[in-house]
């Protein structure tokens, strides 16, 4: 299933994340140390968010997110970053959406907006962890759910873009993109469960019938 946005915009930032990653590694920097460094980046941008400042809030929440492609890359060109960087980068992504959705339904409250936008935000945010949550349990039991309509990247894109309409204005931006990304999200779930039940194997014994059974003798 084709992801929105995720393979051109990879293909646009790797332009510029290749040759960063490069100077970091030779500084000795470590792909952990950047998963770690965006996400308290993410945190910050999510407290700028909860406090009204929907602009700022969304360029350091971008910014910042980015390295989740800088330090995948950066453990790309030292090897591969092991099972425990890929523990520790799913675990700060989910860190990360927790505070950027609860930030947005903390400002949604507080502001009372009359679009929805408190009860997008929390489908958003249980619908979000779903996804990632389906995916990493397929993985787990030998499935394959690598597909979606809308991954991490594709929700935060439709959410800052809900955000830069929110801070110039415009009161039905920021609801109106939350309730694309819980729609989205929903759908992925559906579509990650389905693709998981077609990859998985027939158990052993279950093969033709009409094969298995045995062949009557001619007279």
């Amino acid at each position: 299933m084709a992801k929105i946005v995720q393979v051109p915009a990879r293909a646009v930032v790797s332009h510029g994340v290749n040759p960063t990653a490069r100077f970091l590694l030779r500084l000795g920097i470590s792909p952990n140390a950047v998963t770690i460094a965006g996400t308290v980046g993410v945190l910050f941008g999510a407290w700028l968010g909860a406090t009204g400042h929907l602009f700022w809030a969304t360029w350091v929440v971008t910014a910042c997110a980015l390295t989740d492609v800088l330090d995948g890359t950066m453990a790309r060109m030292r090897g591969g970053s092991g099972k425990f960087g890929a523990l520790l980068d799913s675990s700060m992504d989910r860190i990360a959406d927790g505070a950027v959705f609860g930030a947005v339904v903390f400002y949604m409250a507080t502001e009372g907006n009359p679009y929805g936008g408190t009860a997008a935000a929390l489908i958003a945010l249980a619908a979000g962890q779903v996804v990632s949550y389906v995916k990493a349990r397929a993985q787990s039991l030998g499935l394959n759910a690598d597909v979606g309509i809308a991954e991490r990247l594709e929700r935060l894109v439709i959410l800052g873009v809900g955000g830069l309409l929110g801070s110039a204005g415009l009161a039905w931006g920021l609801p109106a993109a939350l309730w694309v990304v819980a729609a989205l999200s929903v759908v992925t779930i559906f579509q990650r469960l389905i693709h998981a039940a077609r990859t998985e194997p027939l158990p052993a014994g279950d093969g033709d019938a009409t094969a298995a059974a045995p062949t009557p003798e001619h007279s």
